[in-house]
């Protein structure tokens, strides 16, 4: 017996660690998480693995994602890990891919081929992904995360356990495109603006932002602002061409002060004739370059950290003494020398004076401007970028400065900026090994000792386990009804795929050939709608002209509301295909969706009469109640004694109505004794 597996003998079993070197299992994400779970199957024993990240190494990342070095900084975090982790046992066989996990190579049929996938992922969206990619190859899933000292593990399986989506998610905040540009209030609007549109406008790509304000204008946001905001586009063309083609012989400082008079001087003023913006908030004040980097501007505003004060003349040596005095290297200038706390503190969290910010401001915009001439066609923001984490730095404190806000300094900015959630290794490693205990029940298939696992921030109970839910009936992925299509997208159209998968006919007029299912459908495609009962202009497109190819899935949702919706994966034709066979081959067999369930109506028992029952209560405008059909009374006796003919309502949709709280009358003879909770119509 091998030494290194004497102690994972003892506590598998012989059965299931014997089963461990066949499973083959995917491990997605190879950073926090992924390091410590790959270290942990590797020396586990599970015996085929394939890592799949799309991240490369940062200086960042080496305080906690273990497997890494400096030397590997820039590296595919796949690649390395793989390399790393293999020397741990050499009988394991771990597979690296660095991609996307979203890319169409990676589709139903080829996340069938794994026994098991573990997700390590920092990204909603591609959580989602994985997600529902196992709910359509109906491989168990265990899903993980972590915020500093709080973690979950949530192991799924389709049909027996909720998915990533049965709850919920909240959705990433946003903030509407005016109070970003214009109007912002908080630290987080100035960050948000000097990183997603400052930069982007200087230093990326020439592009049109129309589009983004032609959206805000439809979302009905404020059409003086807006036109405002064209205005200040058009301005900054000329500002990007300083940047590229000023010499390097030219004044150090006059491609920096161009941008700075546009965007915190122009552009303010231009906001500042808008009078009826500023009637409920405080209006901005323009900043002036030359006064600030003389130290005699005056900020009529009460100070903030961050900001000058009013009547501040410290005066700045220059973006060399700001540089020096970030870096910990040589004094700050005497005027806006560092109390003891601050000297004492990290060189990133010391709070910059407006001047300060000034220096920093056109040290950062210099030294990004030099990179682009050197070559680099764009430059975009990255919180290890010194460039580029100096200048949103600078450029967001000097808005806030502006508009009446409190700075932050180099570190907040950073983690702010970056989205950064502070990682704990130990967490990473408790929630890693959490992950594999899941595995386990899931490999034995144990399922009733699967658990949702938390861990808390509670010394009393740091660990929580609960069991399983069942999932959610209305989630709108797992409770779909999936199927795979072999097709060439180039010669399949949209209403081949959807005909052949609902069972319709084409050759007899869309007929129905017998089988149960939805009869008028939508067709999607993410959350395009590419047909409809009232609009099929696409039905007779490929797939390929509509961009639905391989690894990607069609929605086809039953207009009725009847039965589940059907999810189409889209996957290739074998390799051995035949070039003159068919271009489509169909599921088989044909996917049957099972009917919803309705949710009963509960209607509430009538409230009892008010004292002036006596008198007829008239009806609401454009309302009517719900009631409970037990209330209405009939009177049954006569009604026999009429031997009166049924009007045509099937049972079925009587009960409907009646669940609805309508009482449909068997006849127009047929009255209804007066009741206060009854209202009568046509």
């Amino acid at each position: 017996m091998n030494g290194r597996s004497t102690h994972a003998r003892a506590i598998l079993g012989e059965e299931l660690y014997g089963r461990l070197s066949q499973t083959k299992v995917l491990l997605v994400g190879a950073g926090g998480i992924g390091c410590e779970l790959l270290k942990n199957i590797v020396l586990t024993g599970f015996g085929d693995i394939t890592l799949l990240d799309l991240d490369t190494i940062d200086l960042s990342n080496l305080n906690r994602q273990f497997l890494f070095r400096k030397k590997d900084i820039k590296q595919s975090k796949a690649m390395v890990a793989a390399k790393t982790a293999s020397a741990f046992n050499p009988n394991v066989k771990i597979t690296p891919i660095h991609a996307n996990i979203k890319e169409p190579q990676f589709d139903v049929a080829w996340f069938r081929g794994f026994d098991l996938v573990l997700n390590a992922l920092d990204n909603l969206d591609a959580r989602r992904h994985v997600n529902k990619m196992c709910m359509a190859a109906t491989v168990p899933l265990v899903e993980s995360g972590t915020a500093g000292y709080l973690g979950q593990v949530q192991p799924i399986l389709k049909d027996r356990a909720e998915c990533f989506d049965c709850v919920p998610k909240p959705t990433p905040k946003t903030f509407p495109v005016c109070t970003i540009r214009s109007t912002p209030s908080q630290p987080i609007h100035c960050i948000v603006w000097a990183k997603s549109y400052l930069m982007p406008q200087l230093f990326g790509e020439d592009e049109d932002s129309g589009s983004e304000l032609d959206e805000a204008e439809k979302q009905g946001e404020n059409a003086k602002e807006i036109a405002a905001l064209r205005k200040e586009a058009q301005a900054f063309k000329a500002v990007r061409e300083a940047l590229r083609s000023a010499a390097k012989d030219e004044a150090s400082s006059s491609a920096a002060k161009m941008v700075f008079n546009k965007v915190f001087h122009a552009d303010i003023l231009n906001l500042l004739s808008m009078a009826d913006m500023w009637r409920s908030r405080a209006p901005p004040v323009p900043l002036d370059f030359d006064a600030i980097r003389a130290g005699t501007f005056v900020l009529t505003r009460p100070p903030h950290n961050g900001s000058a004060t009013p009547g501040q003349t410290d005066r700045a040596k220059g973006s060399t003494s700001t540089e020096k005095m970030l870096n910990g290297r040589g004094a700050a200038p005497p005027s806006s020398a560092p109390s003891a706390a601050g000297e004492a503190g990290l060189k990133d969290q010391r709070a910059l004076s407006l001047q300060d910010n000034l220096e920093l401001f056109i040290s950062s915009t210099e030294r990004l401007a030099a990179r682009l001439r050197a070559g680099e066609d764009t430059i975009s923001f990255d919180k290890d970028d010194d460039d580029t984490l100096d200048f949103v730095t600078a450029a967001a404190n000097l808005r806030s400065a502006a508009y009446g806000i409190p700075g932050k300094s180099r570190w907040e900015v950073k983690e702010m900026a970056g989205n950064i959630i502070p990682a704990i290794a130990t967490t990473n490693a408790i929630i890693a090994g959490l992950i594999v205990l899941q595995a386990f029940h899931l490999l034995r298939r144990s399922y009733s000792s699967l658990r949702n696992v938390h861990v808390q921030f509670k010394p009393s109970m740091p660990l929580s386990a609960i069991a399983m839910c069942r999932p959610n009936p209305a989630c709108g992925v797992c409770r779909d009804t999936y199927t795979e299509v072999l097709c060439d997208p180039a010669r399949v159209t949209l209403q081949q795929v959807v005909d052949g998968v609902i069972g319709r006919h084409v050759d007899e007029e869309m007929l129905d050939d017998g089988r149960d299912g939805p009869k008028e459908v939508s067709v999607y495609e993410d959350k395009r709608v590419l047909s409809d009962p009232d609009w099929d202009e696409n039905n007779d497109r490929t797939l390929e002209s509509l961009n639905v190819t391989r690894g990607k899935f069609l929605s086809i949702v039953d207009e009725d509301g009847e039965y589940a919706t059907i999810q189409v994966a889209i996957g290739a034709l074998p390799p051995d295909h035949p070039a003159d066979g068919p271009a489509l081959i169909l599921p088989s067999p044909l996917p049957t969706p099972p009917r919803r369930q309705k949710p009963r109506v509960t209607t509430p028992s009538p409230p009892p009469p008010p004292a002036t029952a006596g008198k007829k209560r008239s009806a609401p405008d454009d309302e009517i109640e719900e009631l409970d059909a037990r209330s209405a009374k009939r009177p049954r006796k006569a009604e026999e004694a009429r031997g009166v003919a049924i009007m045509p309502f099937t049972p079925s949709k009587k009960r409907r109505l009646e669940e609805d709280g309508l009482i449909m009358l068997d006849s127009a003879e047929e009255k209804i004794e007066a009741d206060p909770d009854v209202i009568e119509i046509d």
